[in-house]
């Protein structure tokens, strides 16, 4: 009787059109299947193909069979090494994947890998990350690239996120708000039970909303592309920022093909050469793009990509979930903050803001626009906590 001592796989980060920098994303997926009969012990690595860059940015495949399985394991370490190697010299902590692969347990005949530190979350970020990247792994699968670029040609045109933050900020002298549709998170828990989307979005939009961010992670915070979906049918106007952890270029497409206008990179999780990829890729299919930052280097580096035109800066620490809005003030004084003037950068505050001070606090620091949901969405009537929230009603 053959009894299978074990089963891994691994699905990497890919990208979808070829890059236009000298620098390599890995499309490789691998199943090695071991079994033991007799106590004699058979492998069978199965055929795999990795795609990587030429300096002319050209693609190029490698399938390997058994004769070049050696050569391909010692290539896709150095590229892992490699690349996180890159990751620690720009200060990113988030590790994009398990090291050692999914943990495994044991199972009837089967035998899996146990938790260990290389292949269990450090935080809460880090098992969103982890979980994303297995998440669009599958849904690419269903939905190849070539299919979502068709919808992304016959999708009706992108609308102005930013031209909507500068109307209004320019009509009521306040920071423009990007009101969340978002029933849960991890950290809160469900926000609001009688959760409806589409009437959340139409009470932002009639208190004054300049546009709307719409959560469409599912495990975490309960959201869903069905609810941008829904809004964006229901004659809502407002610019629509979709609200997701961006792991992979397939995401953009994703996302412009479900209606979006706008789309979430976070500098926590991308290197820099991904977030500059991405937001190419973004102004190819008309995506405007907010990067989210939370500290010094986060903001230093995207200061050095060319071409953002939207930061957010999150009070909110996504490793650990605490909240200090001083934190918005720290990243916008001295240097930074005359870089950010120069290059007429709009930022946009995160988290935190609660009352009128709030947001007259960040408004001071430099913010001229600001993405509130939690203190929102909890209120009985959306529209009046917008009123609530500005101390005045900026719907006129």
């Amino acid at each position: 009787m053959q009894e299978l001592i074990c089963a891994t796989s691994s699905v990497s980060f890919n990208s979808l059109p070829s890059s236009p920098f000298n620098h390599t994303f890995y499309d490789t997926t691998r199943f090695t299947f071991r079994f033991l009969k007799n106590k004699h012990i058979a492998s069978f690595p199965c055929m795999r193909a990795q795609q990587s860059e030429a300096t002319d940015g050209s693609a190029i495949n490698i399938a390997s069979d058994d004769s070049k399985v050696d050569a391909l394991d010692i290539k896709e370490s150095k590229v892992k090494n490699s690349q996180i190697d890159i990751a620690a010299t720009q200060g990113i902590k988030i590790r994009r994947r398990p090291p050692t692969g999914p943990p495994l347990h044991h199972v009837g005949p089967f035998e899996f890998r146990l938790q260990n530190e290389g292949n269990t979350p450090r935080n809460i970020l880090e098992e969103i990350v982890w979980n994303k990247d297995t998440e669009v792994a599958q849904m690419r699968e269903k939905k190849p690239l070539g299919s979502l670029k068709k919808a992304t040609d016959i999708a009706a045109p992108p609308r102005d996120f930013i031209g909507a933050l500068k109307a209004s900020y320019a009509k009521t002298g306040m920071p423009a708000l990007i009101a969340e549709v978002k029933k849960a998170s991890p950290s809160r828990g469900v926000l609001r039970e009688d959760f409806d989307p589409v009437e959340i979005a139409k009470a932002y939009e009639k208190g004054g909303a300049a546009c709307l961010s719409v959560l469409t992670d599912a495990k975490y915070f309960q959201g869903s592309f069905e609810n941008l979906v829904a809004i964006r049918n229901a004659g809502v106007k407002c610019p629509l920022l979709c609200k997701e952890f961006i792991v992979d270029a397939w995401q953009l497409y994703y996302a412009r093909a479900k209606g979006a206008d706008a789309v979430l990179l976070i500098a926590a999780i991308l290197q820099d050469l991904d977030i500059k990829y991405m937001t190419k890729i973004c102004k190819m299919i008309g995506l405007t793009v907010l990067v989210e930052v939370h500290d010094e280097n986060e903001m230093d580096r995207v200061l050095e990509i060319d071409g953002i035109q939207l930061i957010g800066i999150n009070n909110r620490n996504l490793e650990t979930f605490e909240v200090d809005i001083s934190n918005t003030k720290k990243l916008l004084e001295g240097e930074r903050g005359e870089k950010i003037r120069q290059k007429g950068i709009i930022v946009v505050g995160e988290s935190g803001l609660f009352t009128p001070a709030d947001v007259a606090y960040v408004q001071e620091a430099g913010v001229k626009a600001i993405l509130v949901g939690e203190s929102l969405v909890k209120q009985e009537d959306p529209t009046k906590g917008i009123a609530l929230l500005f101390g005045k009603d900026i719907s006129a």
